[in-house]
């Protein structure tokens, strides 16, 4: 029987004459057959010019292994891979005992081989063998597959892709009408292998989506969260790295089930009325040898310059993001989650890391401008951007960008990057660094609070209390919090209630609802063992109740963007450590009053200044006793004063309970007077 080293051998002296009778010729001496008399799934002249300008955004539908029939009523699956400087390749697999396989030609100068096979078969595992300029061989996962084996292992498995019968039309209907920057968006990020772990003896280390939609759904939907974002579900080898070194970008990685098993899910999310975010990679890969790292034998994914693909931060490789058919590659892949799978929207990763030369560390060389601005990373960006919004105007893009860089959510056509919301990173620093701080020093610092005033219309804003911020000796969110355990609970309380109260839309980690005190660990499960403490239960229970508040006012996320949507009653209190402001909706009665106690000292006779004549009344005290503080009942109502305060015409006195926040609602008001 011929090797593969034979074959490669003997497809090279026919590959031209192959290509000039129009790739009719099938050679079947030892080895599978090779023919591209395809009627299904057959790339065109077109198809390769997009693909090789950078303008092909459905590639997923051609490249990699697909289901075809040939000109003679054969079924099998063709296979087109992208390796411009290789010399040989073929597909080998278990169909062919890994020794015999598909021997495929290019496509004149494309940079594309391909080859078709009736042997292979559905559920078959195959590799790619790269023969490089030099005579080296390596195999390759397919850049293209649709799933792999569970790791260790790391061979593509022959599929076609799913024929999902989708049920949620009503829901994507609803959100092409829905105006998203007007509309609640809190979000439940979840890390898909550790939220729960099989506990019942068997072998399985994950549970699969098919069995996460009876678990997490429901709770999701209990908690009151409108949207799930997980972190990345592609194929990628090391559970430490917690999917953000991907090489598998077009499945879903086998820990978690199937492609299929992935859109139920989605599906079933829909029906529950809860959006499905997913967090996405495009800046870096794994530079495993058996991925996409220097695939054909040179740079072809990663940059030619060593120092700019070079990832020395993550240990991992920077996508070059100048080349043409990486786009292709790239917005190919965005676009097939979104379509494939009915994603609501992509969390971009590391959009810093993108646009900046310098933004790793290490040697870096300037532009031509003498800047450090990456002007083909912010390109790229832009054309991301600007087409997935030109076929899905509803979708979320969400930049995890970490510097000032400016414009990250204006539209592409004024200059920006064309994000429609970024992560508040300088908000989460602020914030955290001030709630881990002594309260004695909190009125020293008290700008930690308010600095974000300064800025928040900026741009679109998501307040993330994210995984990174629980992880690597940080401490989990209720560990930051100083003083017993009481106290630990009561801060926790007010940031959550501060962060919900604060403009911008909302993301909370799993864990971070139930006041976990060890931090994140990806091989764990949740301590959902922490629920049988009644601190821990009474604070999930406020974050269930904080959750329906949010959603249940539009003055709490109608106008998050616009500066009318709040009036900052008193911000300079450092002394007593008290933040007073006021949340407005659209419609001028739409609006509640927040006040913030940042010490654990009781407050009495706080005035406050209110719009409105009339009796106001407590909505949230979040030192409630059901949630775990010491208030058995709720204040008086609360009848205003003639007397003006904060420039609002009226006033009212509560008492400000230590380290609370109070949120305070309209009852039976009258008349509204201008502020003065």
């Amino acid at each position: 029987m011929l090797t593969v080293s034979d074959l490669l051998h003997k497809w090279t002296r026919q590959n031209d004459f192959c290509f000039e009778i129009e790739r009719k010729q099938i050679i079947q001496k030892g080895c599978d057959e090779v023919s591209n008399k395809l009627q299904i799934g057959n790339m065109s002249e077109a198809d390769t010019y997009l693909f090789n300008t950078g303008s092909h955004f459905q590639s997923y539908q051609l490249m990699g292994c697909q289901f075809a029939v040939d000109a003679d009523g054969k079924e099998g699956f063709s296979f087109r891979v992208w390796a411009p400087n290789a010399q040989k390749i073929a597909i080998v697999g278990d169909f062919c005992d890994w020794d015999t396989g598909i021997i495929l030609h290019k496509i004149g100068n494309t940079g594309i081989w391909e080859g078709f096979s009736t042997k292979a078969k559905q559920g078959n595992h195959y590799k790619i063998l790269v023969e490089d300029s030099n005579g080296n061989q390596k195999l390759k996962m397919d850049p293209y597959a649709l799933a792999f084996e569970l790791r260790p292992k790391d061979a593509a498995v022959v599929t076609k892709m799913p024929d999902f019968k989708w049920t949620d039309g009503r829901w994507m209907a609803k959100r092409k009408r829905k105006n998203l920057y007007q509309a609640p968006l809190n979000i439940y990020e979840v890390h898909a292998g550790s939220w729960r772990k099989p506990q019942d003896g068997r072998d399985a280390e994950f549970y699969t989506f098919a069995e996460l939609a009876d678990m997490l759904i429901p709770y999701v939907m209990e908690m009151g969260y409108t949207h799930i974002e997980f972190m990345p579900l592609m194929e990628h080898p090391l559970d430490a790295s917690w999917g953000y070194q991907i090489t598998g970008y077009y499945a879903l990685s086998a820990r978690y089930g199937s492609l299929e098993d992935f859109m139920s899910f989605v599906d079933a999310c829909h029906a529950a009325n809860i959006g499905v975010i997913m967090d996405w990679v495009p800046g870096h890969f794994c530079r495993n040898d058996n991925a996409l790292s220097y695939f054909d034998g040179t740079p072809q994914f990663e940059y030619w310059k060593t120092f700019q693909a070079d990832n020395v931060r993550w240990g991992a490789l920077n996508f070059d993001l100048s080349k043409a058919e990486v786009h292709s590659f790239l917005i190919s892949n965005a676009l097939f989650w979104i379509e494939m799978c009915h994603l609501d929207g992509l969390r971009v990763d590391a959009v810093s890391n993108m646009i900046y030369l310098d933004y790793d560390d290490g040697y870096w060389e300037a532009n031509e401008d003498g800047g450090n601005v990456n002007k083909a990373g912010v390109a790229f960006v832009q054309k991301l951007n600007t087409e997935v919004f030109k076929r899905y105007p509803d979708m979320l893009m969400i930049a995890e960008e970490s510097t000032a860089y400016p414009g990250v959510t204006l539209p592409v056509d004024v200059g920006g990057l064309g994000f429609n919301y970024k992560w508040n990173m300088g908000w989460m620093n602020d914030i955290l660094e001030f709630f881990e701080m002594d309260p004695l020093f909190r009125k020293d610092h008290f700008n930690l609070v308010t600095f974000s005033f300064m800025y928040m219309f900026k741009e679109n804003y998501i307040l993330a209390l994210s995984h990174d911020e629980v992880v690597h000796g940080k401490k989990s969110m209720m560990h930051k919090m100083p003083g017993d355990r009481y106290n630990q609970f009561a801060g926790l309380r007010t940031l959550e209630a501060f962060l919900m109260m604060h403009p911008g839309k909302k993301l909370n980690f799993m864990g971070n609802e139930t006041g976990q005190f060890l931090e994140w660990k990806f091989a764990e499960e949740l301590e959902w063992a922490d629920l049988k403490q009644d601190l821990n239960h009474q604070y999930q229970f406020f974050v269930k109740s904080l959750n329906a508040i949010y959603v249940g006012h539009r003055a709490l996320f109608e106008l998050d963007h616009d500066s009318a949507g709040m009036a900052i009653l008193d911000a300079d209190n450092r002394d007593e450590s008290i933040l007073t402001f006021i949340r407005r909706g659209t419609k001028p009665r739409d609006f509640l009053v927040v006040a913030c106690n940042f010490v654990p000292v009781e407050r009495q006779r706080v005035r406050i200044g209110v719009p409105y004549e009339g009796v106001y009344a407590e909505l949230l005290n979040t030192e409630s006793f059901d949630f775990g503080g010491t208030w058995k009942t709720a204040q008086a109502e609360m009848r205003t004063s003639e007397a003006g305060h904060n420039g609002q015409p009226y006033s009212i006195e509560v008492i400000m309970p230590a380290t609370s926040v109070l949120i305070i609602k309209p009852k039976r008001i009258k008349g509204y007077k201008k502020g003065r």
